[in-house]
């Protein structure tokens, strides 16, 4: 580590301010050949933040060697294109050697991407995104508030980010939750890509912070590394309940006089000719050809960042059985047992392992009673769905079990990125979301989510799960809190029958253990196979008895796990005659899109028809609905029929 200086100091000395001077300079010299080495990159913003960035980490809790320690303090760099800035002060500080940086920056393989990824160490969170980092900071700040940790965050941040309407929602909910241990530092050098930030989108940044109470603080000079010392340190010292922000006014491409204050360096990188310049003007050599043949040897990966594997032991707790005459809705059987689960691993008074996060529905997704079991453990983040379902993806990274739940369309389709993010971050987040698909009835359908399972399907490292009851849900929900990963439970609003067997048994009594990946015969047939999930199963059930009745032997395959499928029991379906799928999504991104491909890919043959969503819903009563759409019984074994004809 080349420097560690004392936030309880006023000012810094000169022998630390010489330092960081001459740290600035290597630092500059990386950050214009990495960038003119990988032909792209993003100098210009690199130059600007350089002295915050070398006093942030020159200040912070943290250790090189374990840059995983739990006692480290977090620097979430929300304009993550700056890539080279905070490589190189990484480096700087010993994370790695400027060699793997520079041989390695854009390179496919390499452990130092283009926009910042915790692929490298000393990255805390994968950015790019503009507008997301915050929302990550807060999260990682709320999470050492829970857990009564010291730890500090500091957030970096470019001015013309805040046009981005999510930074708003991270203010209010910083405010609200008192978290005195975060501190944002604002890169104000007024310009984007496309120029001036004040021609492009005016706006008072100071002021935004300043409406919601936060400290705010103004340098005259961001490049003032006793300024930016002095105004960290008083941040650092922070008890007051509120957050800090530093808004830093810096100069684009700073230290090289032909970048200066130009929007054309926040993108591009110099010319070979113009980086001998830029090297000449900082007073060192040029050496460009060297690491041109550096950069023409195999990629090394000697850096490379394991995801976080560590994650939080919790107990299952006894599972809920709900008797075979038992009507209601399987948002009730979810929050029975995420009560269940708190009253399990959360005793009163200690710290909550389970947080639930939600947005001005407690009431609608069944979190009350986890609400009064654990109040430091719900988090209430308003109208803010995007802002929630970020911060729940950062809480879930930080060793809490985190389940955010809201309706489906807020859960699925208005954070598709959220989501994407936290799947990019190896989180641990267990979404469950309820009013999913056409049951959500009366509300219409800019409130009907049909395309929860399309847009999950996009991800590569969520679990997609839909119990068909109360049972079924308990046994999931509390599946998923015991294991690692991200996983979305989706759930319909109304109440519906317990599954049975044909003889009227439970059919999920408590011996019954989910499995993802494994479907379950519900009924056996010979004819055909009717293959559903969720709040359609008992009216394919209801199918089966009028076939039955009719003659026709239909086998009912309830596919609870969707992200993996149980593809051997699709060969197996296939293997027994037709197969019809039956689901609340749209039809042409589903179950059944999904079953067509498992079959082709297995070389399998099978006579396979969709049933599903074909057009938006309207306001009405679910059973109304599904019969427009042909979902409803009697539709069902009507379409049975004609299949078998």
């Amino acid at each position: 580590m080349t420097l560690q200086l004392d936030m309880m100091q006023t000012r810094l000395t000169e022998e630390e301010v010489a330092t960081l001077q001459q740290m600035r300079k290597r630092c500059a010299r990386r950050i214009l050949l990495s960038t003119t080495l990988a032909s792209s990159g993003h100098p210009g913003g690199s130059l600007s933040a350089l002295d915050m960035l070398l006093v942030t980490y020159g200040m912070i809790k943290h250790d090189p060697s374990a840059p995983r320690s739990e006692k480290r303090d977090r620097v979430v760099v929300s304009m993550g294109h700056i890539s080279p800035g905070v490589y190189s002060t990484l480096a700087e500080y010993g994370y790695f050697t400027e060699d793997d940086f520079l041989s390695g920056f854009r390179r496919t393989g390499s452990g130092f991407p283009g926009h910042v990824e915790f692929i490298a160490p000393g990255v805390e969170w994968d950015t790019g995104n503009l507008g997301q980092g915050l929302t990550a900071a807060v999260g990682m700040a709320l999470s050492f508030k829970i857990k009564k940790m010291n730890n500090r965050v500091i957030c970096l941040m470019g001015d013309g980010e805040h046009q981005k309407g999510q930074i708003v929602e991270a203010i209010r909910f910083a405010h609200k939750y008192k978290l005195d241990n975060l501190t944002v530092l604002v890169d104000r050098n007024h310009l984007q890509i496309c120029g001036n930030t004040e021609d492009i989108m005016p706006q008072s940044i100071r002021a935004l912070y300043a409406a919601q109470d936060w400290h705010v603080k103004y340098l005259e000079d961001g490049h003032d590394t006793n300024s930016i010392f002095t105004s960290l340190s008083e941040a650092y010292q922070n008890t007051s309940g509120v957050p800090t922000v530093i808004v830093a006014r810096t100069t684009m491409g700073k230290g090289i006089s032909f970048m200066e204050n130009l929007a054309k360096y926040h993108g591009s990188p110099l010319s070979q000719d113009l980086l001998g310049d830029a090297l000449a003007e900082l007073g060192v050599d040029n050496d460009l050809a060297k690491w041109q043949r550096e950069r023409e040897e195999p990629v090394r990966t000697n850096t490379i960042m394991e995801p976080p594997a560590d994650y939080p032991s919790v107990v299952p707790g006894e599972p809920i059985l709900y008797d075979a005459d038992t009507m209601t809705d399987n948002r009730s059987g979810y929050g029975n047992a995420l009560l269940s689960l708190a009253k399990a691993n959360n005793p009163p008074g200690n710290t909550p392992q389970i947080v639930g996060v939600s947005c001005d529905l407690e009431g609608s997704v069944k979190m009350g009673g986890f609400h009064k079991h654990s109040p430091d453990g719900y988090i209430e983040a308003g109208i803010q769905e995007h802002h929630a379902a970020g911060l729940s993806g950062a809480l879930s990274r930080e060793g809490l079990i985190t389940f955010f739940s809201t309706f489906g369309v807020f859960a699925v389709s208005e954070v598709y990125n959220q989501n994407r993010l936290s799947d990019f971050n190896h989180t641990n987040l267990k979404i469950v979301a309820t009013h999913v698909g056409l049951d959500v009835g009366e509300d219409g359908p800019t409130h009907q989510c049909i395309d929860y399972l399309g847009l999950m399907k996009n991800y590569f490292r969520f679990s997609v799960f839909m119990p068909a009851d109360p049972n079924q849900t308990d046994r999931i929900v509390r599946y998923v809190a015991t294991q690692p990963g991200n996983y979305f439970v989706g759930m319909g609003r109304s109440k519906t029958p317990v599954i049975t067997d044909e003889n009227g048994g439970v059919f999920y009594g408590t011996e019954y253990t989910f499995t993802p990946g494994k479907a379950d015969w519900l009924r056996r047939g010979s004819d055909i196979t009717i293959v559903t999930y969720g709040a359609l199963a008992p009216a394919v059930i209801e199918a089966w008895r009028i076939l039955k009745e009719h003659g026709v032997s239909a086998g009912v395959l309830n596919m609870a796990s969707l992200l993996p499928i149980d593809v051997e029991s699709l060969v197996e379906a296939a293997s027994i005659g037709p197969i019809l799928t039956v689901e609340d999504h749209h039809v042409e991104s589903g179950l059944g899109a999904s079953t067509a491909v498992a079959l082709m890919e297995r070389g399998v043959s099978a006579q396979l028809q969709r049933l599903g969503v074909s057009h938006y819903g309207s306001s009405g009563k679910p059973a109304e609905l599904y019969a427009a759409q042909g979902l409803d019984p009697l539709s069902i074994a009507q379409k049975v029929k004609k299949m078998l004809k």
